[in-house]
């Protein structure tokens, strides 16, 4: 019976542990802005594309006629 007892205030400190941290995050903004990191996952691939556009362009510029990079 002594073992419930210390299992059920060891489980009710630990919660008490986590709803101090989720109140500090909350406080400190952590969850301020929650559309913006799925927004941008969207519109990430748009932005690698454009970025390996332009490494492709330079890539392309350097390559002579027989195929192989100028010094």
């Amino acid at each position: 019976m002594q073992v419930i007892v210390v299992l059920i205030g060891f489980s009710l400190l630990v919660a008490v542990g986590f709803l101090i941290a989720f109140l500090w995050a909350v406080k400190s903004g952590q969850y301020d802005d929650d559309v913006s990191p799925a927004m941008r996952m969207l519109h990430e691939d748009r932005v690698l594309n454009k970025a390996l556009d332009s490494n492709s362009i330079v890539i392309d510029k350097g390559i002579q006629e027989n195929g192989e990079l100028e010094a």
